[in-house]
Protein backbone atom coordinates (compact mmCIF):
# COMPACT_ATOMS: atom_id res chain seq x y z
CA UNK A 1 0.00 0.00 0.00
CA UNK A 2 1.52 3.38 -0.99
CA UNK A 3 2.45 5.82 1.76
CA UNK A 4 -0.27 8.49 2.32
CA UNK A 5 0.40 12.00 1.04
CA UNK A 6 -0.50 15.27 2.79
CA UNK A 7 -0.30 18.65 1.04
CA UNK A 8 0.14 21.95 2.91
CA UNK A 9 -1.68 24.83 1.18
CA UNK A 10 -2.48 28.44 1.95
CA UNK A 11 -1.77 31.99 0.87
CA UNK A 12 1.81 33.30 0.96
CA UNK A 13 3.62 33.80 4.25
CA UNK A 14 1.30 31.97 6.62
CA UNK A 15 4.02 29.51 7.75
CA UNK A 16 3.62 26.53 5.42
CA UNK A 17 7.35 25.92 5.05
CA UNK A 18 7.88 26.25 8.80
CA UNK A 19 5.34 23.50 9.40
CA UNK A 20 6.89 21.42 6.61
CA UNK A 21 10.31 21.63 8.25
CA UNK A 22 8.87 20.67 11.64
CA UNK A 23 7.09 17.64 10.20
CA UNK A 24 10.14 16.32 8.33
CA UNK A 25 12.48 17.18 11.21
CA UNK A 26 14.90 19.07 8.96
CA UNK A 27 15.22 22.54 7.49
CA UNK A 28 14.59 21.36 3.95
CA UNK A 29 12.39 24.29 2.93
CA UNK A 30 13.62 27.86 2.85
CA UNK A 31 11.85 30.08 5.38
CA UNK A 32 11.72 33.85 5.15
CA UNK A 33 9.34 36.66 6.07
CA UNK A 34 9.04 37.62 2.40
CA UNK A 35 6.09 36.00 0.56
CA UNK A 36 6.70 33.78 -2.46
CA UNK A 37 9.90 32.03 -1.31
CA UNK A 38 8.49 28.57 -2.13
CA UNK A 39 7.72 28.06 -5.82
CA UNK A 40 7.96 24.37 -6.65
CA UNK A 41 6.36 21.55 -4.73
CA UNK A 42 8.80 20.21 -2.13
CA UNK A 43 8.29 16.72 -0.69
CA UNK A 44 9.63 15.06 2.43
CA UNK A 45 9.07 12.04 4.67
CA UNK A 46 7.12 13.22 7.71
CA UNK A 47 6.73 11.72 11.16
CA UNK A 48 4.16 13.14 13.52
CA UNK A 49 4.04 11.36 16.90
CA UNK A 50 4.59 8.04 15.13
CA UNK A 51 2.28 8.84 12.19
CA UNK A 52 4.23 8.46 8.93
CA UNK A 53 3.29 10.09 5.63
CA UNK A 54 4.74 12.05 2.72
CA UNK A 55 4.24 15.79 3.13
CA UNK A 56 4.24 18.33 0.27
CA UNK A 57 5.07 22.01 0.77
CA UNK A 58 3.35 24.09 -1.91
CA UNK A 59 3.73 27.60 -3.22
CA UNK A 60 1.59 30.36 -1.78
CA UNK A 61 -1.84 30.36 -3.42
CA UNK A 62 -2.34 33.60 -5.34
CA UNK A 63 -5.10 34.90 -7.62
CA UNK A 64 -3.09 35.60 -10.76
CA UNK A 65 -3.21 35.04 -14.53
CA UNK A 66 -2.59 31.29 -15.19
CA UNK A 67 0.12 32.23 -17.70
CA UNK A 68 2.11 34.23 -15.13
CA UNK A 69 4.66 32.69 -12.76
CA UNK A 70 2.30 32.96 -9.73
CA UNK A 71 -0.47 31.49 -11.88
CA UNK A 72 1.68 28.51 -12.88
CA UNK A 73 2.65 28.06 -9.21
CA UNK A 74 -1.04 27.97 -8.34
CA UNK A 75 -1.61 25.20 -10.88
CA UNK A 76 1.12 23.16 -9.17
CA UNK A 77 -0.62 23.68 -5.82
CA UNK A 78 -3.98 22.59 -7.23
CA UNK A 79 -2.40 19.44 -8.69
CA UNK A 80 -0.73 18.63 -5.34
CA UNK A 81 -4.06 18.82 -3.51
CA UNK A 82 -5.88 16.64 -6.04
CA UNK A 83 -3.18 13.97 -5.77
CA UNK A 84 -3.03 14.07 -1.95
CA UNK A 85 -4.86 11.91 0.59
CA UNK A 86 -5.41 14.97 2.81
CA UNK A 87 -4.69 18.70 2.76
CA UNK A 88 -3.65 21.04 5.57
CA UNK A 89 -5.12 24.47 4.79
CA UNK A 90 -3.03 26.94 6.76
CA UNK A 91 -4.19 30.43 7.76
CA UNK A 92 -2.56 33.12 9.90
CA UNK A 93 -4.57 33.14 13.15
CA UNK A 94 -3.20 36.53 14.17
CA UNK A 95 -4.38 38.20 10.98
CA UNK A 96 -7.70 36.35 10.79
CA UNK A 97 -9.42 35.39 7.55
CA UNK A 98 -8.60 37.39 4.44
CA UNK A 99 -10.56 37.47 1.15
CA UNK A 100 -7.87 35.22 -0.37
CA UNK A 101 -8.30 32.71 2.49
CA UNK A 102 -12.02 32.63 1.74
CA UNK A 103 -11.34 32.10 -1.97
CA UNK A 104 -9.01 29.18 -1.16
CA UNK A 105 -11.70 27.78 1.16
CA UNK A 106 -14.28 27.87 -1.64
CA UNK A 107 -11.89 26.04 -3.95
CA UNK A 108 -11.08 23.38 -1.33
CA UNK A 109 -14.76 22.76 -0.57
CA UNK A 110 -15.26 21.92 -4.23
CA UNK A 111 -12.40 19.39 -4.19
CA UNK A 112 -12.79 15.81 -2.98
CA UNK A 113 -9.60 15.79 -0.87
CA UNK A 114 -10.29 15.87 2.91
CA UNK A 115 -9.16 19.18 4.44
CA UNK A 116 -7.98 20.19 7.91
CA UNK A 117 -7.86 23.92 8.64
CA UNK A 118 -4.67 24.80 10.52
CA UNK A 119 -4.67 28.15 12.32
CA UNK A 120 -0.96 28.96 12.62
CA UNK A 121 0.77 31.56 14.80
CA UNK A 122 -1.78 30.90 17.57
CA UNK A 123 0.72 30.86 20.43
CA UNK A 124 -0.67 32.04 23.77
CA UNK A 125 -4.01 33.82 23.08
CA UNK A 126 -2.81 35.89 20.15
CA UNK A 127 -4.70 33.90 17.55
CA UNK A 128 -7.92 33.07 19.42
CA UNK A 129 -10.12 35.43 17.39
CA UNK A 130 -8.65 34.32 14.07
CA UNK A 131 -9.07 30.65 15.00
CA UNK A 132 -12.77 31.19 15.69
CA UNK A 133 -13.11 33.08 12.41
CA UNK A 134 -11.86 29.97 10.60
CA UNK A 135 -15.17 28.22 11.27
CA UNK A 136 -16.66 30.48 8.58
CA UNK A 137 -14.71 28.49 6.00
CA UNK A 138 -17.11 25.57 6.46
CA UNK A 139 -14.27 23.04 6.55
CA UNK A 140 -14.63 21.67 10.05
CA UNK A 141 -12.95 22.42 13.36
CA UNK A 142 -9.74 24.44 12.93
CA UNK A 143 -6.60 23.20 14.69
CA UNK A 144 -4.70 25.97 16.46
CA UNK A 145 -0.91 25.55 16.31
CA UNK A 146 2.37 27.41 16.37
CA UNK A 147 4.58 25.80 13.73
CA UNK A 148 7.55 27.83 14.95
CA UNK A 149 7.23 26.85 18.61
CA UNK A 150 5.73 23.36 18.18
CA UNK A 151 2.49 24.15 20.01
CA UNK A 152 -0.70 22.25 19.07
CA UNK A 153 1.15 19.36 17.41
CA UNK A 154 -0.79 16.76 19.43
CA UNK A 155 -4.08 18.32 18.26
CA UNK A 156 -2.86 18.22 14.68
CA UNK A 157 -1.99 14.54 15.10
CA UNK A 158 -5.51 13.74 16.34
CA UNK A 159 -7.10 15.54 13.39
CA UNK A 160 -4.77 14.01 10.79
CA UNK A 161 -4.60 10.43 12.07
CA UNK A 162 -8.04 9.23 10.84
CA UNK A 163 -7.38 10.69 7.38
CA UNK A 164 -3.91 9.23 6.98
CA UNK A 165 -4.79 5.84 8.48
CA UNK A 166 -8.30 5.57 7.03
CA UNK A 167 -9.23 2.49 5.04
CA UNK A 168 -8.13 2.92 1.43
CA UNK A 169 -11.00 3.26 -1.05
CA UNK A 170 -10.90 0.41 -3.54
CA UNK A 171 -13.08 -0.74 -6.39
CA UNK A 172 -15.10 -2.86 -3.98
CA UNK A 173 -16.20 0.31 -2.18
CA UNK A 174 -18.06 1.51 -5.27
CA UNK A 175 -21.27 0.13 -6.74
CA UNK A 176 -20.99 -1.68 -10.05
CA UNK A 177 -23.71 0.08 -12.03
CA UNK A 178 -24.21 3.69 -10.94
CA UNK A 179 -20.96 4.51 -9.14
CA UNK A 180 -22.59 5.07 -5.72
CA UNK A 181 -20.26 4.63 -2.76
CA UNK A 182 -20.93 1.35 -1.03
CA UNK A 183 -23.67 1.54 1.62
CA UNK A 184 -22.36 0.37 4.99
CA UNK A 185 -25.42 -1.17 6.66
CA UNK A 186 -25.36 -2.81 10.10
CA UNK A 187 -28.16 -5.04 11.44
CA UNK A 188 -28.44 -4.86 15.24
CA UNK A 189 -30.91 -5.89 17.91
CA UNK A 190 -31.56 -8.12 20.87
CA UNK A 191 -30.71 -11.83 20.68
CA UNK A 192 -33.03 -13.95 18.55
CA UNK A 193 -34.69 -10.99 16.81
CA UNK A 194 -33.94 -12.65 13.47
CA UNK A 195 -30.90 -10.67 12.32
CA UNK A 196 -29.04 -13.58 10.71
CA UNK A 197 -32.25 -14.88 9.10
CA UNK A 198 -32.79 -11.42 7.60
CA UNK A 199 -29.24 -11.30 6.24
CA UNK A 200 -29.65 -14.77 4.71
CA UNK A 201 -32.89 -13.69 3.02
CA UNK A 202 -31.17 -10.59 1.63
CA UNK A 203 -28.27 -12.63 0.25
CA UNK A 204 -30.52 -15.40 -1.06
CA UNK A 205 -28.41 -18.09 0.61
CA UNK A 206 -27.86 -19.66 4.01
CA UNK A 207 -24.72 -17.65 4.68
CA UNK A 208 -25.29 -17.22 8.42
CA UNK A 209 -26.05 -19.98 10.92
CA UNK A 210 -29.54 -19.56 12.35
CA UNK A 211 -31.66 -21.37 14.91
CA UNK A 212 -33.93 -20.90 17.93
CA UNK A 213 -31.00 -20.60 20.33
CA UNK A 214 -30.09 -17.03 21.25
CA UNK A 215 -26.49 -15.91 20.77
CA UNK A 216 -25.46 -18.09 17.80
CA UNK A 217 -23.76 -15.11 16.11
CA UNK A 218 -20.70 -13.99 18.05
CA UNK A 219 -18.55 -11.98 15.63
CA UNK A 220 -19.75 -9.08 13.52
CA UNK A 221 -19.73 -10.59 10.02
CA UNK A 222 -19.24 -8.24 7.05
CA UNK A 223 -20.69 -9.38 3.72
CA UNK A 224 -20.67 -7.79 0.26
CA UNK A 225 -24.00 -7.65 -1.59
CA UNK A 226 -25.80 -5.78 -4.36
CA UNK A 227 -29.36 -4.50 -4.23
CA UNK A 228 -30.78 -3.37 -7.57
CA UNK A 229 -27.26 -2.78 -8.86
CA UNK A 230 -26.17 -0.75 -5.82
CA UNK A 231 -23.39 -2.04 -3.59
CA UNK A 232 -24.09 -2.81 0.07
CA UNK A 233 -21.78 -4.00 2.81
CA UNK A 234 -24.00 -5.88 5.26
CA UNK A 235 -22.82 -6.38 8.82
CA UNK A 236 -24.63 -8.99 10.93
CA UNK A 237 -23.95 -8.50 14.63
CA UNK A 238 -24.28 -10.39 17.88
CA UNK A 239 -27.43 -9.81 19.91
CA UNK A 240 -27.19 -7.00 22.46
CA UNK A 241 -28.59 -7.85 25.89
CA UNK A 242 -28.78 -5.68 28.97
CA UNK A 243 -25.33 -5.21 30.47
CA UNK A 244 -26.49 -6.60 33.83
CA UNK A 245 -27.37 -9.91 32.16
CA UNK A 246 -24.04 -10.26 30.36
CA UNK A 247 -21.73 -12.26 32.59
CA UNK A 248 -19.88 -14.33 30.00
CA UNK A 249 -16.56 -12.88 28.80
CA UNK A 250 -17.12 -14.08 25.24
CA UNK A 251 -20.55 -12.44 25.13
CA UNK A 252 -19.06 -9.21 26.44
CA UNK A 253 -16.51 -9.28 23.60
CA UNK A 254 -19.28 -10.01 21.10
CA UNK A 255 -21.31 -7.06 22.38
CA UNK A 256 -18.29 -4.77 22.10
CA UNK A 257 -17.77 -6.01 18.55
CA UNK A 258 -21.41 -5.17 17.72
CA UNK A 259 -20.97 -1.67 19.11
CA UNK A 260 -17.90 -1.17 16.92
CA UNK A 261 -20.01 -2.24 13.93
CA UNK A 262 -22.38 0.63 14.77
CA UNK A 263 -19.42 3.01 14.83
CA UNK A 264 -18.32 2.01 11.31
CA UNK A 265 -21.82 1.87 9.78
CA UNK A 266 -23.56 4.66 7.88
CA UNK A 267 -27.08 3.34 8.42
CA UNK A 268 -28.14 0.97 11.21
CA UNK A 269 -31.22 -1.25 11.09
CA UNK A 270 -32.52 -2.01 14.58
CA UNK A 271 -34.49 -5.24 14.25
CA UNK A 272 -37.31 -5.84 16.71
CA UNK A 273 -39.18 -9.07 17.34
CA UNK A 274 -42.84 -8.25 16.58
CA UNK A 275 -43.97 -11.14 18.78
CA UNK A 276 -42.34 -9.43 21.78
CA UNK A 277 -42.93 -5.76 20.93
CA UNK A 278 -40.69 -2.91 22.03
CA UNK A 279 -38.58 -3.37 25.17
CA UNK A 280 -36.37 -0.97 27.13
CA UNK A 281 -33.23 -2.60 25.73
CA UNK A 282 -34.41 -1.73 22.20
CA UNK A 283 -34.65 1.93 23.17
CA UNK A 284 -31.14 1.81 24.67
CA UNK A 285 -29.72 0.37 21.45
CA UNK A 286 -31.55 3.00 19.39
CA UNK A 287 -30.24 5.79 21.64
CA UNK A 288 -26.69 4.49 21.20
CA UNK A 289 -27.04 4.52 17.41
CA UNK A 290 -28.28 8.13 17.52
CA UNK A 291 -25.55 9.13 19.97
CA UNK A 292 -22.96 7.78 17.54
CA UNK A 293 -24.50 9.98 14.84
CA UNK A 294 -25.66 7.12 12.61
CA UNK A 295 -28.85 7.10 10.56
CA UNK A 296 -31.39 4.72 12.10
CA UNK A 297 -34.12 2.49 10.67
CA UNK A 298 -36.32 0.43 12.99
CA UNK A 299 -37.84 -2.74 11.53
CA UNK A 300 -40.48 -4.96 13.12
CA UNK A 301 -39.52 -8.50 12.13
CA UNK A 302 -41.73 -11.63 12.13
CA UNK A 303 -44.59 -9.48 10.88
CA UNK A 304 -46.05 -12.50 9.11
CA UNK A 305 -46.94 -14.04 12.48
CA UNK A 306 -47.66 -10.86 14.48
CA UNK A 307 -51.02 -10.69 16.25
CA UNK A 308 -53.18 -7.55 16.34
CA UNK A 309 -50.85 -5.96 13.79
CA UNK A 310 -52.46 -2.52 13.60
CA UNK A 311 -52.56 -1.87 17.34
CA UNK A 312 -49.05 -3.33 17.71
CA UNK A 313 -47.64 -1.00 15.08
CA UNK A 314 -49.33 2.08 16.55
CA UNK A 315 -48.23 1.13 20.06
CA UNK A 316 -44.57 0.74 19.04
CA UNK A 317 -44.71 4.01 17.10
CA UNK A 318 -46.09 5.88 20.13
CA UNK A 319 -43.48 4.32 22.43
CA UNK A 320 -40.70 5.35 20.06
CA UNK A 321 -42.00 8.92 19.90
CA UNK A 322 -41.84 9.09 23.69
CA UNK A 323 -38.65 7.09 24.23
CA UNK A 324 -36.61 8.68 21.41
CA UNK A 325 -37.63 12.30 21.88
CA UNK A 326 -34.16 13.43 20.73
CA UNK A 327 -34.93 12.33 17.14
CA UNK A 328 -38.41 12.47 15.69
CA UNK A 329 -39.96 10.36 12.95
CA UNK A 330 -37.38 7.57 12.88
CA UNK A 331 -38.60 5.26 10.07
CA UNK A 332 -40.60 2.33 11.46
CA UNK A 333 -41.01 -0.47 8.92
CA UNK A 334 -42.41 -3.99 8.95
CA UNK A 335 -40.53 -6.97 7.57
CA UNK A 336 -40.57 -10.73 7.48
CA UNK A 337 -37.10 -12.24 7.31
CA UNK A 338 -38.82 -15.57 6.70
CA UNK A 339 -40.76 -14.52 3.57
CA UNK A 340 -38.64 -11.53 2.45
CA UNK A 341 -41.56 -9.10 2.52
CA UNK A 342 -40.47 -5.53 3.36
CA UNK A 343 -36.76 -5.98 2.59
CA UNK A 344 -36.83 -3.73 -0.49
CA UNK A 345 -38.40 -0.94 1.55
CA UNK A 346 -35.64 -1.22 4.18
CA UNK A 347 -32.97 -0.79 1.50
CA UNK A 348 -34.77 2.09 -0.23
CA UNK A 349 -35.15 3.96 3.05
CA UNK A 350 -31.52 3.21 4.01
CA UNK A 351 -30.16 4.70 0.77
CA UNK A 352 -32.38 7.78 1.15
CA UNK A 353 -31.22 8.27 4.73
CA UNK A 354 -27.57 7.90 3.74
CA UNK A 355 -28.05 10.65 1.15
CA UNK A 356 -29.50 13.05 3.75
CA UNK A 357 -26.86 11.99 6.31
CA UNK A 358 -24.09 12.86 3.82
CA UNK A 359 -25.56 16.17 2.66
CA UNK A 360 -23.62 19.43 2.82
CA UNK A 361 -25.81 22.53 2.61
CA UNK A 362 -24.55 25.27 0.23
CA UNK A 363 -23.41 28.32 2.19
CA UNK A 364 -25.93 30.67 0.59
CA UNK A 365 -28.86 28.35 1.30
CA UNK A 366 -27.72 27.85 4.89
CA UNK A 367 -27.40 31.60 5.54
CA UNK A 368 -30.83 32.33 4.04
CA UNK A 369 -32.38 29.63 6.20
CA UNK A 370 -30.65 30.93 9.34
CA UNK A 371 -31.81 34.52 8.80
CA UNK A 372 -35.38 33.35 8.20
CA UNK A 373 -35.33 31.10 11.29
CA UNK A 374 -34.10 33.97 13.51
CA UNK A 375 -36.69 36.34 12.06
CA UNK A 376 -39.54 33.86 12.60
CA UNK A 377 -38.47 33.17 16.19
CA UNK A 378 -35.76 35.48 17.60
CA UNK A 379 -33.50 34.21 20.39
CA UNK A 380 -34.79 34.85 23.92
CA UNK A 381 -33.65 37.71 26.12
CA UNK A 382 -32.73 36.38 29.58
CA UNK A 383 -32.93 39.15 32.19
CA UNK A 384 -33.87 41.57 29.43
CA UNK A 385 -30.58 41.14 27.55
CA UNK A 386 -30.96 39.90 23.98
CA UNK A 387 -28.83 36.96 22.83
CA UNK A 388 -27.22 37.87 19.50
CA UNK A 389 -26.61 34.99 17.06
CA UNK A 390 -24.34 36.15 14.24
CA UNK A 391 -23.88 33.33 11.75
CA UNK A 392 -23.96 29.57 11.25
CA UNK A 393 -21.57 27.25 9.43
CA UNK A 394 -21.60 23.55 8.61
CA UNK A 395 -18.36 22.10 9.90
CA UNK A 396 -18.87 18.54 8.63
CA UNK A 397 -21.33 16.02 7.29
CA UNK A 398 -21.86 12.32 8.03
CA UNK A 399 -23.56 13.26 10.35
CA UNK A 400 -24.47 16.88 9.49
CA UNK A 401 -22.80 19.09 12.10
CA UNK A 402 -23.30 22.84 12.47
CA UNK A 403 -21.88 25.57 14.70
CA UNK A 404 -23.70 28.82 15.50
CA UNK A 405 -21.62 31.80 16.60
CA UNK A 406 -22.85 34.69 18.69
CA UNK A 407 -22.64 36.27 22.10
CA UNK A 408 -23.95 34.88 25.39
CA UNK A 409 -24.50 31.55 23.66
CA UNK A 410 -24.08 29.71 26.98
CA UNK A 411 -27.46 31.16 28.02
CA UNK A 412 -29.42 29.69 25.08
CA UNK A 413 -32.17 27.45 26.50
CA UNK A 414 -32.56 23.88 25.26
CA UNK A 415 -36.01 24.73 23.89
CA UNK A 416 -34.49 27.23 21.43
CA UNK A 417 -31.84 24.75 20.38
CA UNK A 418 -34.62 22.22 19.67
CA UNK A 419 -36.49 24.87 17.65
CA UNK A 420 -33.47 25.41 15.38
CA UNK A 421 -32.83 21.67 15.03
CA UNK A 422 -36.44 20.89 14.12
CA UNK A 423 -36.57 23.77 11.64
CA UNK A 424 -33.29 22.62 10.12
CA UNK A 425 -34.53 19.05 9.66
CA UNK A 426 -37.76 20.31 8.11
CA UNK A 427 -36.50 23.14 5.90
CA UNK A 428 -33.11 21.74 4.85
CA UNK A 429 -34.44 18.25 4.09
CA UNK A 430 -32.47 16.30 6.70
CA UNK A 431 -35.53 14.48 7.94
CA UNK A 432 -34.96 11.80 10.61
CA UNK A 433 -31.15 11.72 10.57
CA UNK A 434 -29.05 12.88 13.54
CA UNK A 435 -28.09 16.55 13.19
CA UNK A 436 -25.61 18.07 15.60
CA UNK A 437 -25.81 21.74 16.54
CA UNK A 438 -23.32 23.52 18.78
CA UNK A 439 -23.11 27.12 19.93
CA UNK A 440 -19.91 29.05 20.42
CA UNK A 441 -19.27 32.58 21.57
CA UNK A 442 -16.26 34.82 21.40
CA UNK A 443 -14.52 34.94 24.73
CA UNK A 444 -13.63 38.26 26.35
CA UNK A 445 -9.83 38.74 25.90
CA UNK A 446 -9.77 40.79 29.12
CA UNK A 447 -11.35 37.96 31.12
CA UNK A 448 -8.43 35.66 31.93
CA UNK A 449 -10.73 33.25 33.72
CA UNK A 450 -12.67 32.47 30.54
CA UNK A 451 -10.74 30.15 28.23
Amino acid sequence: MPIPTVAIVGRPNVGKSTLFNRLVGKRLALVDDRPGVTRDRREGEAKLLGLEFRVIDTAGFEDEDPASLPGRMRQQTEAAVRDADAALFMIDAREGLTPLDEEIGRWLRAESTPVIVVANKAEAQAGESGTLDAYRLGLGDPVAISAEHGEGIADLFQALQPLVEREAVTDEDVAGEDGDPILKLAIVGRPNAGKSTLVNRMLGEERMITGPEAGITRDSISLEWEWEGRAVRLVDTAGLRKRAKVDDRLERLSAADARRAIDYAEVVVLLLDATRGLESQDLKIAAQVIEEGRALVIALNKWDVAEHASSLFNGVKAALAEGLAQLRDVPLLTVSAKTGKGIDMILKVAFDLREAWSRRVPTGELNRWFEAALEANPPPAPKGQRIKLRYITQVKNRPPTFVVFGNRTDEIPESYRRYLLNAMRRDLKFGPVPVRLDFRGRSNPFDRGHR
